[in-house]
């Protein structure tokens, strides 16, 4: 029982990688708190795992707005007066090639996804402060490393994630906190499984290990980072790709 009664903050957990990352951690002893903008959604997969016997909460929250994500931490300090790790997880995508990419979209995306991490980090690591010790994760992607058409926005964004990390983890570091970066590549989804068998061919080429990494694979990488194996690793961006970006 690593996590053993960590409370542990994952946004944008209803479903997909956060989902993975909270049922992982939930293994493992942590208390996690759901946290999605879709309050019912969340209060649906806290409840799944509060039925297979684990430790969860939920909470509704849009990251983009810093009083949401105040009072949501509040409550949060006040059911359990402390939160141990942050997994800045929520996130979208608005793809376009950037001559048809309109001005919201680029914008939406940079608000979920960046500015977002942004605002969680800067409310949550208050009471981190604090207790001068926490874990930061952030969830990046590989096109924030190496780019890809029709993704200007959402490359933008991970990029901005990555060197965030490594501010921050130069800031904090006095204090006992480490923050650290995911950068997941392609991974199995409710949209890898609408593409055709041709397109998944010309994705595999693109993987030296020939295949879609899982949820549970990035949710494993945030478990070690969230871990004390992990103690003395911070501003550090770790690829779940299957080797593409070799």
């Amino acid at each position: 029982m690593e996590l053993k009664d960590q409370v542990t903050l994952i946004t944008g957990s209803a479903r997909g990688i956060g989902r993975a990352i909270a049922e992982s951690f939930a293994k493992e002893g942590a208390t996690v708190i759901i946290s999605d903008i879709n309050a019912e959604m969340a209060a649906k997969t806290c409840e799944e795992l509060k039925a297979q016997g684990f430790k969860a909460d939920s909470f509704a929250c849009n990251v983009t707005d810093l009083k949401s994500v105040e009072e949501m931490t509040d409550k949060i300090l006040d059911k359990y007066n402390r939160i141990d790790i942050l997994v800045n997880n929520a996130g979208i995508t608005r793809d376009n090639l950037l001559l048809r990419m309109n001005e919201s979209d680029w914008d939406a995306v940079l608000d979920i996804n960046l500015k977002g991490v942004f605002i969680c980090t800067k409310t949550i690591v208050k009471p981190m402060m604090k207790a001068r010790k926490g874990k930061i994760i952030n969830i990046a992607s590989i096109i924030g490393i190496v780019g890809n058409a029709g993704q200007a926005n959402y490359s933008a964004s991970k990029a901005g994630i990555i060197g965030f990390t490594k501010s921050i983890a130069k800031e904090f570091a006095s204090r006992g906190i480490t923050s650290n970066a995911v950068a997941p590549g392609y991974i199995q989804s409710d949209m890898t499984d609408k593409l055709n068998e041709k397109a998944k061919e010309e994705i595999f080429k693109t993987i030296p290990l020939g295949k879609l990494g899982s949820p549970q694979d990035v949710a494993g990488v945030c478990l070690f980072l969230a871990s004390s194996k992990a103690d003395y690793i911070t501003g550090q961006v770790i690829v779940v790709d299957g080797g593409m970006a070799i």
